[in-house]
């Protein structure tokens, strides 16, 4: 299990230039163990100056966040951690697609919102089903989904609709 703690540096994110900066967000790790109590294991700070929009964890204990709060599609967008807690591979959206489609994402005041659900790979379930490593991201670009494999952080697009629930 991993829980995450919800940093306070509102002046590392967009449009909040002058706010406070302080801690990032923490990821406390935890296993259960035979009386079902739960064991902590470590602790790390993450990239996200207040908190990951989205997270997964895998059986394995890998860690992936997607965005921060109140500022999706700025700042690292994806990274994944190794079950040491040691950052495996971090994305901003410069790293993963290029600036006219970048563009052409929806904007608001805050956000870049540039995915739209996650999935596992054609089935349409939530991600991280037992034993699960891979998982898709249907992105805002009408012929591009990507595929990120959570155990080392690479990732490969897909053609549009191999995310997409069936």
């Amino acid at each position: 299990m991993v829980r995450i703690v919800p940093g306070n540096s509102w002046g590392d994110t967009v449009g909040f230039k002058g706010s406070s900066k302080g801690p990032y967000a923490r990821a406390e790790w935890y296993r259960q163990d035979q009386t079902r109590s739960y064991r902590f294991l470590k602790e790390v700070t993450l990239l996200n100056p207040v908190a990951p929009v989205e997270f997964f964890v895998t059986d394995s204990g890998h860690l992936a966040t997607f965005d921060n709060w109140h500022n999706v599609g700025y700042g690292k967008v994806a990274v994944f951690y190794g079950a040491d807690g040691v950052v495996a591979h971090a994305y901003t959206l410069n790293d993963l697609f290029a600036a006219a489609e970048i563009s052409g994402f929806e904007q608001s005041v805050s956000s870049i919102w540039w995915h739209k659900a996650f999935t596992l790979p054609h089935d349409g379930q939530p991600p991280l089903m037992k034993g699960q490593k891979n998982f898709c991201v249907v992105t805002g670009i009408k012929n591009r989904d990507v595929e990120f494999d959570l155990d080392n952080g690479s990732y490969r697009f897909r053609e549009a609709g191999y995310c997409s629930p069936r």
